[in-house]
């Protein structure tokens, strides 16, 4: 039987300042080693669902919350956010603001030192969080001398290293070139397909989502409308991307105008696509 590390039940959050919830009734479930895709338009409730799997909201930022949420064992409104990052790793849309030491290896060790761990499993833990992105090498670089994918992936890195068992990544490439988000979705799809790390991930590139997601979660106006998988979810979403302001797939797209060409059916992924269309 899969174990569910994240259980969430009748959701509701609704900061200070405004009169409509930013999440509504949430219920969601994820499994241990999951890969699961947020998806929404702008204001549709993804960062807030992000911010509560790692507890800043309402611990850092002030909110009233409904329901229930339990998180790697643990309920994050009752924990402080530092003691949560063990459990759960937190990257964000923009790696600048994360950045305040003057070396790639200070920077990974921050969070650590702040936690009191002993120097030889800080050591440990460093070496191995920047093996796992690609950034071994780099320990006396400055972090804001690097590109923007490799801050991404030092961002990345400082989560890793406190070992935790998930990690929440909220738009981690918007601010991103090609380049940049090619790496961060590598480093992203190993940590998880090779490491059993659990990811949960609210992002706009739907290509990466629909070939690497085990789940998709739709949200729209801070509710979820759809779960499924990308098979599930993509193919019911032709037609509607304006409505819901979420594009499908370009093969979806390209499959839906053409339907004699894929005998109906709707791949999410260009394999599949090539695979329907030999058939």
């Amino acid at each position: 039987m899969s174990e569910v590390v994240v259980e969430i039940k009748d959701l509701t959050v609704q900061y200070a300042d405004t009169d409509i919830p930013a999440l509504k009734k949430i219920n969601l479930s994820v499994e241990k080693g999951e890969f699961v895709g947020i998806l929404g338009s702008h204001g549709a409730g993804k960062t807030s669902l992000c911010l509560s799997i790692n507890g800043i909201v309402p611990n850092m930022i002030t909110a009233d919350m409904y329901g229930s949420i339990l998180v790697a064992g643990e309920v994050p409104p009752k924990i402080p956010v530092r003691e949560l990052a063990t459990k759960v790793g937190s990257v964000f849309d923009n790696p600048e603001f994360q950045m305040s030491q003057l070396s790639v290896f200070e920077e990974v060790a921050l969070g650590l030192q702040n936690l009191g761990v002993d120097k030889d499993i800080i050591l440990n833990n460093i070496g191995g969080a920047l093996e796992m992105v690609g950034l071994k090498g780099f320990e006396e670089r400055s972090p804001f001398e690097i590109s923007g994918g490799q801050q991404q992936r030092l961002a990345m890195a400082s989560a890793l290293s406190m070992k935790p068992e998930i990690l929440v990544l909220d738009e981690p490439t918007s601010n991103l070139d090609p380049i940049g988000k090619e790496e961060v979705f590598t480093v992203t799809r190993k940590i998880n397909q090779e490491e059993g790390l659990t990811v949960i991930i609210a992002e706009h590139e739907v290509e990466v989502i629909a070939e690497f997601a085990d789940k998709v979660v739709l949200l729209e106006e801070g509710e979820i409308t759809k779960i499924g998988t990308p098979n599930e979810v993509f193919p019911d979403l032709v037609g509607k991307e304006s409505d819901i302001g979420v594009r499908v797939p370009q093969v979806t797209e390209f499959a839906s105008k053409a339907p004699k060409k894929f005998q109906g059916s709707y791949p999410v992924t260009l394999d599949e696509a090539v695979e329907s269309y030999k058939k």
